[in-house]
């Protein structure tokens, strides 16, 4: 596990947006579809229902829309933005990337842009590489896109992973300051944490050996020797998945606060992928969280993978209960099997 406890951060979030369809398709609806029922989805997943693209709506359309969101509500300028990082599992196409659509979208001259595949590690992954090319000067305004039409990559004759997955986007603005310095959280106070930068904290590491565990494939018939179906559907294995989640991502968070000096006491929101409802609840009786720490989308969004961290966080900005000052730890775990995250201070 590769954790950063003395962090140089020159980033502070400044703006957040984000953007579901219209669609709803509820547990009822898919009663129609498979074997399945409301109480057991429920039970099983803390899902009652999700948002589902439109016909001529794809990865791309729903990022736009969660960045003129962030313009709208906190009247930021984006077409100075230097760089564009957009983390996606299903884009609308391989070449050209979904970040560079939303940059044609809001033409943004000059600016560069990646797509990030870290499946429902994307939005922390990106928000770690964001503070990165801030620290090295290279940019100084970066915008950061979790979006995703799983239900695209949907079989919706499999029972166990139909009930799961949404789509939905969330989008963030990530701006350089003046007074960056490296700070070393585990001495310092927190009014200098606060004007350094708001990334205090991060880490990040992968099990790729079980990355068949989870998986959507393309051109190779195989992972290693594990032999995939080749329908570019959504594939999971639940139960392993979730013993990884159990035992390596509880162990991921545990060390991140470690190296960091914070206890989950200390920590005012976890925000973790919102991957099921038990699987929350699992990994906060095993750290140590409260219930009510947790800031979770699933009820009405399900899992959105690489969306699911920002549309979480974004429901608790609009209600009031994340506050300026207040520090968050977001953690995103999934498909490769990888995790990243970030511990941060909030400021908007």
């Amino acid at each position: 596990m590769t954790i950063s406890t003395l962090v140089h951060s020159h980033a502070a979030v400044t703006a957040i947006g984000t953007y579901v369809p219209e669609r709803i398709l509820s547990n009822q609806d898919l009663e129609k579809l498979v074997d399945t029922s409301d109480e057991w989805i429920f039970q099983r997943t803390g899902i009652r229902e999700r948002r589902i693209a439109g016909e001529r709506q794809y990865a791309s359309d729903l990022a736009i829309e969660a960045v003129h969101d962030l313009i709208h509500r906190y009247e930021k300028n984006v077409h100075d933005v230097d760089y564009i990082i957009v983390a996606t599992s299903t884009p609308d196409t391989f070449v050209p990337s979904v970040a560079s659509r939303v940059q044609a979208a809001f033409g943004m001259k000059g600016c560069g842009n990646a797509d990030l595949q870290a499946a429902c590690a994307g939005f922390t992954s990106a928000l770690q590489m964001a503070n990165g090319l801030l620290l090295s000067k290279l940019c100084r305004k970066i915008l950061i896109i979790g979006t995703e039409t799983l239900s695209r990559a949907t079989d919706y004759t499999d029972r166990t992973t139909c009930i799961l997955f949404g789509d939905g986007a969330g989008a963030m603005l990530v701006e350089s300051t003046d007074t960056g310095v490296g700070v070393d959280i585990s001495t310092t106070n927190s009014d200098s944490i606060l004007s350094a930068g708001d990334i205090l904290a991060s880490n990040a590491s992968t099990d790729g050996e079980q990355g068949h565990h989870v998986y959507r494939s393309s051109l190779a018939p195989h992972i290693g020797s594990f032999e995939l179906s080749q329908n570019s559907m959504l594939v999971q294995n639940g139960r392993e998945v979730y013993r990884w989640a159990l035992s390596r991502v509880a162990a991921g968070v545990q060390e991140l606060l470690d190296g960091s000096g914070y206890t989950a006491q200390t920590i005012d929101w976890f925000v973790p992928h919102n991957a099921n409802q038990r699987i929350i609840d699992a990994l906060c009786e095993r750290i140590g969280f409260e219930a009510q720490q947790a800031l979770s989308s699933i009820e009405h969004y399900g899992n959105t993978s690489a969306a699911s961290i920002p549309l979480a966080l974004d429901a608790a900005v609009k209600d009031g209960r994340v506050q300026p000052g207040q520090l968050l730890l977001l953690y995103g775990f999934g498909g490769g099997l990888t995790q990243s995250g970030v511990i941060m201070r909030w400021s908007i």
